[in-house]
């Protein structure tokens, strides 16, 4: 298979690249980390102009019809930047699943705001009781006339607070572990009967715990068939997992480049700490544990787009793995090289590495996905 890239997508690649250097400096970042919504509008606006926001959407969407790899190529490009806007909340599952869901034109506009800048999604799935569990929906959708009344909890829903608009799952039928029976509304952040406390997460993401109390909605917020949104819950958590792989290897890059630029600078004993052999040897280990990534990442983001669904998650699943002990390996080789500075706020080093610890734990850690490789052979 040719994982080259095309003109265009090398076009994409370098101008997130330049972007992230020259517009998203690590002081820039901290400010927005300390802003009331922990993200940038401004930045989010720009990626907008870009194109980046559409690019997965379909043309009658107003976006560019990309694939996977151009969702790889982004995502990557976020991991080098360590941009904290709410592209994978927003794009890669609010938007995933309106692909694969919405029907007519009210979905259609909203895919179209999402790409305009104008629309951001959150995906309120997660339950205090489910962990990694996807079919674990205890969260009740009734009949309330035409529309439903919702009740229920959701855990650390990524960007929760931020976003316009929630697409949350609850059960219409079955039991609390079924596969069948659950279905997903798209509901209003503020509905009344909704509570919403955002929290930060330690890599300065956002995510937030959400509280439904008989939450009143229109049969519009229907997102798809009743009881069967199963399958598309599956397949859109699997392509996260697999973005979230591409992000991982974007920040091991960075985090490898900063530590090797450590090294040649940082004397000791009258020479540049980068010439003693043992660090040279575990400079080397980084650089593998990154470029084995890279190769499974680009898998994973083949195959997540995949029809069968037990190559798509053998291949998502072997990637999560592999890459939360590569991540893990990197982190801790670049806070040891980098000594005490490795930990300090100040040093960027920190906040990357702080980043590939939490990419493990989103959407299923190594030992879930192991277990669920297994279980898919």
């Amino acid at each position: 298979m040719d994982f080259s890239f095309s003109e265009e997508q090398t076009l994409l690649r370098d101008t997130l690249k330049r972007f992230a250097q020259k517009e998203y400096t690590s002081e820039k970042r901290r400010g927005i980390l300390k802003s009331a919504e922990g993200f940038s509008r401004e930045v989010w606006a720009q990626l907008a102009q870009m194109g980046v926001l559409g690019l997965p959407f379909p043309e009658e969407c107003g976006g560019f019809g990309g694939g996977a790899a151009e969702t790889l190529i982004v995502m990557q490009g976020i991991g080098s930047g360590l941009l904290v806007e709410p592209y994978l909340a927003t794009v890669v599952l609010g938007g995933g699943l309106l692909q694969a869901l919405g029907e007519g034109q009210a979905h259609k506009r909203m895919l179209a705001q999402v790409a305009e800048g104008r629309l951001l999604l959150a995906f309120a799935h997660g339950e205090p009781r489910s962990r990694y569990a996807l079919a674990q929906v205890e969260t009740r959708a009734l009949r309330d006339g035409r529309g439903w009344k919702l009740s229920g909890r959701k855990a650390v829903v990524l960007h929760g607070a931020q976003a316009d608009r929630l697409i949350v799952s609850a059960r219409t039928g079955g039991a609390a572990a079924d596969e069948a029976g659950i279905s997903l509304f798209v509901v209003d952040r503020g509905a009344a009967g909704m509570r919403v406390r955002d929290c930060r997460t330690i890599d300065g993401l956002r995510a937030a715990e959400v509280g439904l109390d008989e939450v009143r909605v229109g049969p519009e917020a229907l997102l798809g068939a009743e009881g069967g949104a199963f399958p598309a819950i599956d397949q859109v958590i699997d392509a996260g997992a697999a973005a979230l792989c591409a992000e991982a290897v974007g920040v091991m890059e960075t985090l490898n480049a900063q530590t090797l630029d450590y090294l040649k600078t940082r004397q000791q004993f009258g020479q540049p700490i980068g010439r003693f052999q043992v660090l040279q040897h575990r400079a080397a280990d980084m650089f593998i544990h990154c470029e084995q990534s890279r190769s499974i990442a680009m898998l994973a983001a083949m195959k997540a787009v995949c029809g069968d669904a037990n190559e798509r998650r053998r291949a998502v699943s072997a990637a999560k793995v592999h890459i939360g002990r590569s991540g893990r390996f990197i982190s801790q080789a670049a806070i040891q090289l980098h000594g005490g500075m490795g930990v300090t706020d100040e040093l960027p080093a920190a906040h990357y590495a702080k980043r590939l610890t939490m990419i493990d734990f989103w959407l299923g850690d190594a030992e879930h996905h192991l277990a669920r490789f297994a279980r898919a052979a």
